[in-house]
Order: structure tokens, then C-alpha cells, then sequence
């Protein structure tokens, strides 16, 4: 059974897989939450973009990059790694808000999990920061969109949350409704 599983020695006992042999590699990992928030929230966050708890998007930028951050001591078997970069952007649309997640590292392993996580957090902050208006908020997905580095190479998802228009053709996603709600950690 270890043989098919990296995170068990010999014995079947957990370990962290020794990374020390891979190379040293750039590393980008994309992941993406999606909240449906109801009609209520939407309009309010698209008008106000606060809650009585303060500003929404702000607050889940930062706990995203605080999550990211801190990937290592709530995943058991991550490798605590230096990010070189984390940035989360956010979309209001169709009822939804879209929170992306992009984390950046130079390092033997890579930063899926970091962004998973970013996305994951930002979105149950969200959630925290809104629930004073509908609890009936639905995070309905948090997945890994793209990732670029390492041995595996790269991974494309093929969710994507572009639209396709009347003619078939896909459209760019919708824009993000207030460009200050983008930040960066470099």
C-alpha cells in the first residue's frame, strides 16, 4: 500500500515526503472559490461593497493571504514554504462573487494547496463578513484552476467561469466591479 501512497513510509506510518533531491523551480498555482450569494447580498455588495462588519472584499483579501500564508500549519503534510506572491481578486457577477487566488514560489515544491487554501479562506471570510445579512450564502465550489512548475509540469482545470455568448463564443470573464478590491503581496 505505501508504494501508492507518498505521505506513508514502509510501515504505513504518515510522513513528509523528503523533497530535498527536487530541483529548485518556479511555481505558480491558480485556485478559485465561488460564493452564491443570493440577490439581497449581491446588490448590497455590489452598491456598498461593506457589510455592518466593515468592508467584505478587504477583509477576505487579507484573511486569503493570511490563510496561504499559513498553509503549513493547517495542512499536515505541506511543506512550509517562502511565497514569493500572493494575490486574490475578486469578482461580483450573476448573482456570485468569485474569489481567485494566485500564488507564486520559487522552491522543490509546489503551491496548489497555498492557493486552495487562500481561496477556501477568503471565501469562509466572506461568508463571516456577510452573514448578519443572509445566512443562506452557498460556497459552491473551491478548485484549482491552473498550476505551472515542477516535476508533474503544468495542470489546466477545465472549469472555467468564462461565458459563452449567444454566438457560441466565449466571452472574458465579467470584470471585477471594483478594481480596488484586487490586491497583491509581493
Amino acid at each position: 500500500m505505501s508504494a501508492d501512497f507518498t505521505h506513508l513510509d514502509n510501515r504505513e506510518h504518515p510522513r513528509m515526503v523528503d523533497v530535498s533531491h527536487k530541483a529548485i523551480t518556479e511555481r505558480k498555482a491558480v485556485a478559485q472559490a465561488v460564493i452564491r450569494l443570493g440577490d439581497e447580498l449581491f446588490e448590497l455588495l455590489k452598491d456598498e461593497g461593506s457589510t455592518s462588519k466593515g468592508p467584505v472584499f478587504q477583509t477576505a483579501i487579507i484573511a486569503g493571504i493570511q490563510g496561504a500564508k499559513k498553509t503549513s500549519e493547517i495542512i499536515p503534510m505541506c511543506h512550509p514554504l517562502p511565497l514569493s506572491g500572493v494575490e486574490i481578486e475578486t469578482e461580483l457577477a450573476d448573482g456570485l462573487a468569485v474569489l481567485t487566488a494566485t500564488v507564486r514560489t520559487t522552491g522543490k515544491t509546489g503551491v496548489e494547496m497555498e492557493a486552495l487554501t487562500a481561496a477556501s479562506v477568503a471565501a469562509l471570510t466572506l461568508y463571516d463578513m456577510c452573514k448578519s445579512v443572509t445566512k443562506g450564502m452557498v460556497i459552491e465550489s473551491v478548485h484549482l484552476l491552473h498550476k505551472t512548475g515542477g516535476k508533474s509540469g503544468d495542470y489546466n482545470s477545465a472549469i472555467s467561469r468564462q461565458k459563452t455568448n449567444s454566438t457560441g463564443h466565449e466571452d472574458s470573464p465579467p470584470q471585477i466591479s471594483n478594481p480596488q478590491n484586487t490586491t497583491s503581496l509581493a
